[in-house]
C-alpha cells in the first residue's frame, strides 16, 4: 500500500514571515546623532577660543591704558607695539596708530627725551577712544 503523497496535507511548514527592517532608520539615527554631538564639540572649542582671543585682547587694551608715563622713551615704546595690535581693526584705527607712532618717534630715538607732550597724549588718549574691545 502505497499512500500517495498529493494527498497529505503538509503542516510544519509555515508561510513566509514579513520581517520588517529597521536596520535604514538605526543608520540615519547613528549619522544624525554623530553629527550633532560633533557640531556641538567645534562650537564649544570654536566659542572657548573665541572668548579666550578677546580676553587677550582685553589684556593687551588694559596694558596700553595704564601706560606709565614717568619713563617717556619706554612709555612711547610700549604704546607703540602694544598699539600695532589694534591697528589693523579698521581703517580709522590705521590711521589714528599711524599718525600716533609718526609723534612718538622723536620719543623713541634720542637718548635723551623730555617728556610726552600733551598734543601727542592727546592722540593718544584718541586712539584709545578709538579702539573697539
Amino acid at each position: 500500500m502505497r499512500v500517495q503523497m498529493a494527498d497529505i496535507p503538509v503542516n510544519d511548514i509555515a508561510p513566509l514571515a514579513e520581517v520588517n527592517d529597521y536596520s535604514i532608520y538605526l543608520f540615519a539615527g547613528a549619522v544624525t546623532s554623530f553629527v550633532v554631538v560633533s557640531l556641538s564639540i567645534l562650537f564649544f572649542i570654536l566659542k572657548k577660543w573665541r572668548n579666550r582671543l578677546l580676553s587677550e585682547r582685553r589684556l593687551d587694551y588694559k596694558k596700553l591704558e595704564s601706560i606709565d608715563f614717568s619713563d617717556p622713551k619706554k612709555a612711547a615704546y610700549a604704546i607703540s607695539t602694544l598699539g600695532y595690535r589694534f591697528a589693523a581693526d579698521n581703517e580709522r584705527t590705521e590711521k589714528a596708530y599711524h599718525n600716533l607712532f609718526e609723534r612718538l618717534a622723536k620719543y623713541k630715538y634720542a637718548p635723551n627725551v623730555e617728556p610726552i607732550d600733551q598734543e601727542t597724549l592727546g592722540y593718544y588718549r584718541l586712539y584709545l577712544e578709538i579702539i573697539d574691545v
